[in-house]
């Protein structure tokens, strides 16, 4: 069973979830999942988790992201989208002097109100849901970056421009906002994501071409080692010591004194999580020091004899 990532074209009118499940068909393998959704109108990387990789699937939503944007001023919607119902118009559009600068102008942090059309729970109910039943709910503004914005076209009404932001962020709320700071409204005609965790979009592969490479038994040369997406991760491989090898065979607490390497802890103390490799090179494990204690805690733990299609 494969056991990685995958690095997978979705095209428009898919589902993050039927990506995960027409995969599931192809690769005829069930563990499957994807660290990050995309609507289905966007297209572009998502990058899908296979085997054992789907335990580091929420370490991974975290990170930021890249996409490029098309955006349609001149129009509200209810979806903040080009799908959705029509609620405003107008052709009084500002110039494109001022449509730069405002869009410059979101360049930072900022507390972005998430659309009504979106997974987020309310009450256990997701937001979607309340809305298609004709139901605003308050929702509660969440604090987003804005790392880098590139304008690579103004036609007016429409600017292209590639953003690269934190988790969380929602593209159509930011042409949402970005409308009404101008006064005009704005909603998002399409929208590509570009890069995810150094994976880009043109080194992805659609589902006909993971097919492809599947029949002629190549599919495997395009799965990236799960421990690869985490190089801020240090490196440590378990010592001699056959006592410090079962204790990490059967994730318990480690010590520092019980790695092959030298460690200090101050090179452990600040980073996120330790990269564990066991007697036979194999990685193994990801472990978290803890400073009050003095020990290396086991976070996820990834042993040799697992199945990966359950």
């Amino acid at each position: 069973m494969l056991d990685g990532f995958l690095n997978v074209y979705k095209e428009q009118g898919y589902t993050s979830f039927d990506v995960v499940a027409k995969l599931r068909g192809i690769l005829k393998q069930k563990k499957i999942g994807h660290t990050g959704t995309l609507d289905p109108m966007a297209e572009g990387v998502l990058l899908v988790c296979l085997g054992q990789a789907t335990k580091l699937s929420e370490m991974l939503i975290d990170k930021d992201k890249t996409y490029r944007c098309v955006m349609l001023l001149g129009k509200t919607t209810d979806t903040e989208d080009v799908t959705g119902k029509v609620l405003t118009e107008t052709a009084d559009i500002p110039d494109e002097a001022s449509v730069i600068e405002t869009v410059n102008s979101f360049i930072g942090t900022y507390d972005q109100i998430p659309p009504m059309y979106s997974a987020i729970k309310v009450n256990g109910k997701k937001l979607y849901e309340y809305a298609r039943q004709g139901i605003e709910i308050e929702r509660s503004p969440r604090e987003v970056t804005i790392f880098e914005v590139k304008i690579e076209d103004v036609s007016l009404p429409r600017v292209t421009f590639t953003i690269h932001c934190s988790k969380g962020t929602y593209i159509r709320s930011l042409c949402r906002d970005i409308g009404e700071k101008l006064g005009c409204g704005a909603v998002m005609e399409k929208l590509v994501r570009t890069e995810v965790k150094n994976f880009r979009v043109e080194d992805s592969l659609t589902l006909a071409e993971i097919e492809q490479a599947r029949d002629q038994g190549t599919i495997a040369s395009y799965v990236m080692k799960k421990e690869l997406l985490l190089p801020e991760y240090p490196e440590l491989h378990i010592g001699t010591d056959e006592y410090a090898r079962k204790l990490l065979r059967n994730g318990n607490k480690l010590q520092l004194s019980q790695f092959a390497e030298a460690v200090s802890p101050e090179t452990v103390t600040d980073v996120p999580g330790i990269r564990v490799y066991d007697e036979t090179d194999s990685f193994a494990a990801i472990y978290r020091y803890e400073k009050e204690k003095s020990i290396c805690r086991p976070v996820k733990m990834f042993p040799k004899n697992a199945e990966t299609d359950r």
